[in-house]
Parts: C-alpha cells; structure tokens; sequence
C-alpha cells in the first residue's frame, strides 16, 4: 500500500492506542496490509488516518471545519459523479484511466449524465448560422459566443423535465464540436464521433485522433474543482446548461486551472531554447510552482498525465518536445520532487496535433464540457439553492 504509516505513526497521528487503531480496522475505517518479510508488522492507509482526523476535528471545531472547506478542506457538497481516492480517478466507480483505453467520449458522457455506459445520441446539427463570430475570435471566445446564443434562442434545451436533461446536454456538446468545425471553415460532420470531429477538423492523423480521445476522457471530470463548482452554483439558481457550461467556460481560464495548459507550452519552449536546469530557474522566480508538475489530490502523481504520457510516447516516440518534456521531467523531479501533471500531458497533446497553442485548453474545455453539464444536472436534481453565508471580517458598523 503506497502512501502508508506504521501502527507508531498512525496512532500517533490518531492520538489513540494500538487497540483503538486495531478497532478502527475491524470496522472498516482503515484499511491496512502486511508488509513484506518474515516480520508480522501492518502498513496503515495514510489517506484513511487522515480522513479521521478530520472528522474529530471537525467535531472539536465545526467553525473552523467550514472556513477551511473550500480551500482543499473538507467536501462541501454530495455527488455521484467522480471519486479521487489512493492516488486514481474513477467516474461513477469505474477507473477514468481505464475507461480512456476502451470508450468513446460519447459513453462516458452517458456514464456521468445517466449512470449509464450506452452512448446518447447527439443531435445531428447544431444552428450556428445566426451566431456572430469575429475574424480575429479565438476559439474559447468562439465558445463562450455560442454558448450564449444558444442558451437565449434554444428553447428545446430549456426544457428543465428530468427526462429531458441527458438530451439537451447532449446538444451543448454537439454544439461546442461544432464550433470547432465552423473555426476552421469546415462542413461539419455529425455522423462522426466526437473525437473524430475534433480530428478530422485539426487535420490529425488516426492514431493522434485516439490520441485526442483518451484526452477528452480523462479531463472530462474532476470533482468539485472551480469551474465544475462554478456549474454547480449557476445551475443550483434555475439557469439553464448552455449557462451552466458557459459559466464553468469562464472559470476554466485562469492560470490556476485550464491555463496552465498554455503555460506548460511556454515552459516546453523555454526548455528547448535555454535547457531544462535555466527553463526551471527561471519560471520558479516567476510563478514560485512548475506548471504542468505536481498536484494536492495525486501525492504518488497524476495519473491522468501518466496515462497520457505514456500514451503520447507510443504514439509519437520521434517528437523532439519528448526529449524536452523528459529533460523537465528529470530536473523537476530532482529539484523538487514533482511529478508531471495531465496539464504537461495536454500541452505535448497540442504539440502532436499541431495548431495554435489554445488547442491544449480547447481538448480540455471539450473533455470538461462533459463534467460540467453533469454537475449542472445533479445540481439542479437537487433543487436547493447554493447560497453559503460569509463571515463579516470588515470594519464594524457604527
């Protein structure tokens, strides 16, 4: 069991004897394991230990509980949708990695919309005829354009009936893979899958399109994360999806989430031209953090970019950014111990494609649009209100 403590360490961490940890086991609150050799000595689940903890001190002091629950703290909402637990992803309990090597984006989306794997038809067009769109538009304001047309002029995806929810998040994600073809001033083509859109449209060859396709996968959901929130909150007021993924669109460009994509691409660039020890130093002094290495919820590594990674490897063994990416790797490692991340993954995604460097973002508002729309519906199923209070540190009224 990686990621483990000794009975010393976790009772210690507990503040409870060996027979109170030895209980905390029979009853499934902790999974341990033996350890290798002639020794009868147990391993104990660090994430399990930490998870009491907790819960004691959110017993001890619940006002602390919640003004730490939105920073990394404790969950603040219940969801079916996604699970990161022991260093892996899974989507309504089947491994995201897994799930990347056997399924369509389509079946996924079912996954996360239904509970169910069997594909929801997509709608065969998307009208776009009447959405403005400028020259000089990229493509996530190309996005952000459509998705607020459509959410004020299509009255079938307004359609709020339980029964009808699947159907019209579907016709959101038609519609961004449509955008995406009318970009690039091509027909669009329906009857594709969606990653074979999105190939077919950035001109890749088959393999770099499965290639986009494990991507789309593995960033189509990620728990309660700020743009997935964001969703959440919209959709929790009676707004409709094309809103909800409208509002978790905006979120998703910050350097702190979906734009870290693009600055593992200057990172890959600074690499090349200066090295990878330079490439480091200097975006240490700029941004204090590597992009595209480490993450708080993968302590052993992401293993969405290791998914892709390795993917990308197979696949595209002769790209002169691997040995760059690789030299990165090495370095980051030794100086700070981090793993890559699914960010660094994306950006070497885009490099294979070819394009602008927006495509590592746009694989990722695709993959996410997924994830959005599914917290939109849980969270309108809900039907409560996501309204949290404020604590008032300001001057005091006079």
């Amino acid at each position: 069991m990686s990621h483990s403590l000794s009975a010393t360490e976790a009772t210690e961490r507990l503040g409870v004897n060996r027979a109170t940890l030895y209980a905390y086991v029979s009853r499934g609150l902790i999974r341990s394991e033996p350890t290798q050799g002639k020794t009868r000595e147990r391993r104990y689940s660090r994430e399990d230990v930490d998870t009491l903890v907790r819960r004691k001190e959110e017993r001890r002091d619940p006002e602390k509980t919640v003004q730490g629950a939105l920073n990394w703290g404790a969950p603040v909402l219940e969801s079916e949708l996604t699970l990161i637990t022991g260093g892996r992803l899974y989507y309504r309990g089947h491994d995201a990695v897994q799930l990347a090597e056997q399924c369509s984006l389509e079946e996924v989306a079912a996954l996360l919309w239904t509970g169910e794997s069997r594909a929801i038809a997509l709608p065969l067009r998307a009208h776009l005829a009447l959405i403005p769109q400028s020259p000089e538009s990229g493509l996530l304001e190309s996005f952000a354009q459509a998705l607020t047309h459509a959410g004020a002029r299509d009255l079938q995806a307004s359609d709020a009936r339980p029964g009808a929810q699947p159907g019209n998040a579907a016709r959101v994600l038609s519609l961004l893979f449509a955008v995406v073809e009318r970009h690039r001033g091509i027909p669009s083509a329906p009857d594709l899958a969606l990653h074979e859109r999105l190939g077919r449209a950035w001109g890749a060859t088959s393999l770099h399109t499965d290639l986009l396709r494990r991507a789309l996968i593995l960033t189509a959901d990620h728990e309660l994360n700020v743009s997935s929130f964001t969703a959440r909150c919209i959709a929790s007021s009676g707004a409709g999806l094309h809103h909800a993924a409208l509002g978790g669109l905006c979120a998703l460009q910050g350097v702190r989430h979906g734009l870290g994509t693009e600055l593992c691409s200057e990172l890959l660039d600074l690499a090349e031209q200066q090295g990878a020890a330079r490439a480091l130093s200097s975006v240490m002094r700029r941004f204090r953090r590597p992009p595209g290495f480490g993450h708080q919820l993968y302590p052993e590594g992401d293993p969405r970019g290791r998914a892709l990674l390795d993917q990308v490897m197979a696949t595209s063994a002769d790209l002169p950014a691997l040995q760059v990416a690789h030299d990165l790797c090495v370095e980051v490692k030794r100086e700070l111990g981090e793993l890559p991340n699914v960010d660094l993954a994306l950006a070497l995604v885009a490099r294979i494609v070819g394009g602008p460097v927006e495509r590592s973002i746009a694989v990722f508002t695709l993959g996410r649009t997924v994830g959005w729309l599914a917290h939109a519906m849980e969270s309108a199923a809900g039907g409560q209100l996501i309204r949290p209070r404020a604590k008032y540190v300001g001057v005091s009224p006079t």
